[in-house]
C-alpha cells in the first residue's frame, strides 16, 4: 500500500458479531489509484474468531440513477473499468447473462474481463450441475454455446455490450474508448419489479 494510502488510514474497534467474543478492528484506507480515482477500502477483521470481509467502494462515483452501455469491440476494450453498486443490475445480452444484486450485494471493482471471468465461472458452474442428466442434451449444447461465446469475448473476439441499470446511482464505467460509451440518466428510478 502506498505511503499517500497509509497516511489516510483509520482503525475503529467493536464487538465481534459472528462470535460475540473477540472485537472487530474495522479498518477505513483511502487509496488513490494511478488514474486519479480515490477508492476507499474496508476491513472488518475479528482478533478472536478470524471472522473478516473487505468492502471497497469507489469514491469518485456518479450518484444519479442511470443505464449505463458499453460497446465491447476488441481486446482493449476488456481493459474499462467496471464500478458496480450493490443495486446495479450488469448484463451482457448477447450472451444471455445477467446478474441482479441479492441482500448482501457490494460494490465492486474490477474490468470488463473480471466480468466475464466472473459470468464464466458461473455458467460452468451450472454446465456441471445438468452432467448425468440424460434429458438436458439441447440445453447442455445451448450453455456450452454460451462458455464458448465467453471465451472468443475474452480475447476480444466477440462484439458485445456491457449495460448497467443502476437504480440507485454509483456504478459507472471507465471506458478505454469514450466513443464506445452511453450513459442515460432515469428521471424516475425503475424498480426491480419493472
Amino acid at each position: 500500500m502506498s505511503e499517500k494510502a497509509k497516511e489516510r488510514e483509520e482503525e475503529y474497534s467493536f464487538k465481534c458479531p459472528a462470535c460475540n467474543n473477540g472485537t472487530i478492528k474495522l479498518t477505513k484506507t483511502v487509496y488513490d489509484m494511478t488514474d486519479g480515482d480515490k477508492m476507499l477500502i474496508v476491513k472488518f477483521e475479528c482478533n478472536e474468531c478470524m471472522f473478516t470481509t473487505n468492502d471497497v467502494i469507489p469514491l469518485t462515483t456518479r450518484i444519479e440513477p442511470g443505464i449505463i452501455s458499453l460497446q465491447i469491440k476488441n481486446e482493449n476494450d476488456l481493459k474499462s473499468k467496471i464500478y458496480r453498486s450493490p443495486v446495479g443490475i450488469l448484463e451482457i445480452p448477447e450472451l444471455e447473462v445477467l446478474v441482479e444484486p441479492g441482500p448482501r450485494a457490494d460494490f465492486y471493482y474490477t474490468n470488463v474481463e473480471g466480468i466475464l471471468e466472473r459470468f464464466q465461472k458461473a455458467v460452468q458452474i451450472y454446465r456441471n450441475s445438468l452432467d448425468g442428466e440424460d434429458d438436458d442434451d439441447e440445453k447442455r449444447q445451448e450453455i456450452d454455446e454460451i462458455l464458448e461465446n465467453i471465451s472468443k469475448a475474452m480475447k476480444g473476439d466477440f462484439n458485445f455490450t456491457l449495460i448497467i441499470t443502476d437504480t440507485g446511482g454509483g456504478s459507472y464505467i471507465i471506458p478505454q474508448d469514450e466513443s464506445k460509451y452511453s450513459y442515460q440518466k432515469l428521471d424516475h428510478p425503475l424498480t426491480m419489479d419493472e
